[in-house]
């Protein structure tokens, strides 16, 4: 068995080639930069952990982590786009260096090229893999679109925004590992379970993300400061500092969302910190980890074939970019 860490370094020596031909450079050289800027890459190594959980890595496992990987890179090539971000993972975003439409073709082409990795699986696990696979991207999708939504709506309510957050980021998390688990053979039941955990961890990942975009250290973070509240978003943080505002700070805030003055981050994290969100995300954060665990706990194997997942999850609870 291995590792997370261990995990990581396989997949990384695996992924870390060209995925696209030589010609025209002007499409495939835009889509090998954004994929040489790296990353976390975690969706795909759930694979090979969902995988590993139940028997010997398949390489059928690492086909799907490729695909994972590259649909993932597919939304975050468009999402920069919707966002009007300007940077993504410390580097300027393929949008801002290639254009629009050069952008709007990388990231089409990464999910096709998804889709071919997807082709190579075994026969007797791809109809299954496929359909897990396509009801997520369309998830994903979907929880985008309610993404934008919002940001358009003066008011949305936390399950709201957890069912959006589910959509657009839990769903990949727990279909990773899920379908890396129908590789490795696992039984329906542990493909749910193993599922649920990974929604719940995709939530707990979320409110931390919130956090860091809000708080966190833009050199580690990879990100402009306060992207979020620049594009008026309904974060974890946003939704709680509207509910336990005084009329004041309510007012206040309100108000600073219809602005793009300079000092709009620094203001509105003034009033982040008198609501002191940053200690409510903590423990909303512990809630979902602490759900995630017990559907852990149900999952029938040895709990030393669990101990990769559980480097997973504190890798992911205290990261800090």
């Amino acid at each position: 068995m291995y590792s997370f860490l261990e995990l990581s370094e396989k997949f990384n020596e695996e992924f870390d080639h060209r995925h696209f031909p030589k010609t025209p450079a002007s499409l495939y050289e835009p889509g090998n930069y954004f994929l040489n800027l790296g990353g976390k890459r975690i969706r795909p190594v759930m694979c090979l952990l969902g995988n590993e959980m139940f028997s010997d890595i398949h390489p059928d496992a690492y086909q799907l982590a490729n695909a994972v990987e590259l649909f993932h890179n597919f939304t975050l090539v468009h999402d920069d786009m919707m966002d009007a971000a300007h940077l993504r993972r410390g580097k300027t975003t393929v949008h801002i260096k290639y254009g629009d439409s050069t952008a709007l073709l990388v990231g089409d082409v990464m999910m096709i090229r998804a889709y071919e990795y997807i082709q190579k699986i075994q026969s007797s696990h791809l109809s299954k893999i496929l359909q897990i696979f396509n009801t997520t991207a369309k998830e994903v999708c979907e929880g985008q679109q309610l993404d934008m939504d919002f940001e358009k709506m003066e008011k949305v309510n936390l399950d709201e925004y957890i069912h959006m957050i589910t959509l657009k980021t839990s769903v990949l998390l727990a279909a990773s590992l899920e379908m890396g688990a129908i590789i490795g053979g696992a039984s329906e039941n542990n493909c749910k379970q193993l599922y649920e955990f990974g929604k719940k961890i995709g939530i707990a990942f979320q409110v931390q993300d919130d956090y860091l975009d809000a708080f966190g250290d833009a050199a580690l973070f990879g990100k402009e400061p306060g992207g979020d509240i620049k594009q008026n978003k309904k974060t974890f943080l946003l939704i709680h500092a509207l509910e336990v505002a005084s009329a004041k700070q309510k007012a206040e805030l309100l108000e600073l969302m219809k602005t793009d003055k300079p000092d709009k981050v620094d203001k509105v994290l003034e009033i982040f910190k008198a609501c002191k969100v940053g200690e409510w995300a903590e423990s909303l954060k512990v809630k979902y980890v602490n759900e995630a665990f017990a559907h852990l706990e149900n999952i029938a194997v040895v709990e030393k074939r669990k101990q990769p997942v559980i480097e997973l999850a504190h890798y992911l609870m205290n990261r800090t970019k």
